[in-house]
């Protein structure tokens, strides 16, 4: 089946962020008094969300209130410097542009939160992103893995599983794809490796952006 719904993560799959995120972690534990963390640490504790992004990042048992404030800090900053480092990944662009002109329909999910994600696709993807939804828990869609966020992007397409597949470069993509009964596909320049990929049950995997357009997947359910 060559899809026509594709469904993509954003961080890692088609921003690399993670300088920004980076620099915005530590700033919040900069604030806070908190040991700040090396790059390749905050790359492993990204996937689940900021509000989990910040509970990793503060010390061990750190009372509630204190971890929202480094949450609030955190979030005004990386609003005011999510563009300072951030890029499409080489070949994004291209894929999404040949995706479009084929009339596919495209949607981001992300687990950064919902302001960031919608003003990150239209500021580097504007008009190739039909729909872009970031965490908004308050609203009852739970977040990724958890099926919500691509069922409601499925409906605002008005796609089915059937036609769609998800792109993703973590853990919490596969698990995403597999609560969503889709097939997924994961990218190999992300914030994992291959061999972690493929121990978390990574089956399709592709090197280069450019391999999405022409790959053909088994759907899941019609």
């Amino acid at each position: 089946m060559k899809p026509t719904t594709y469904i993509f993560d954003l961080d890692g799959t088609l921003l690399n962020t993670l300088e920004d995120l980076s620099s915005s972690v530590n700033h919040a534990m900069e604030q806070c008094h908190y040991p700040t963390h090396s790059t390749d640490r905050v790359r492993e504790m990204v996937g689940n969300g900021v509000r989990r992004l910040i509970e990793r990042a503060v010390p061990q048992g750190t009372p509630a209130d204190d971890t929202q404030r480094a949450l609030s800090i955190f979030q005004e900053y990386y609003l005011a410097h999510n563009e300072d480092k951030t890029q499409p990944y080489d070949g994004i662009l291209p894929m999404l542009r040949t995706l479009k002109q084929r009339e596919c329909k495209i949607a981001v999910v992300s687990n950064k939160f919902d302001k960031a994600t919608k003003a990150l696709c239209q500021k580097y993807f504007p008009d190739l992103i039909d729909v872009a939804i970031g965490e908004n828990e308050s609203q009852g869609i739970r977040k990724k893995p958890h099926p919500d966020m691509v069922a409601l992007a499925l409906q605002q397409l008005s796609s089915s599983a059937g036609e769609a597949v998800y792109i993703g470069d973590s853990e919490v993509d596969i698990a995403t794809a597999q609560s969503s009964d889709l097939p997924c596909i994961s990218v190999l320049w992300g914030f994992r490796t291959k061999d972690f990929l493929s121990s978390h049950g990574a089956r399709i995997l592709v090197d280069k952006p450019s391999d999405i357009i022409n790959l053909s997947v088994k759907p899941l359910r019609s």
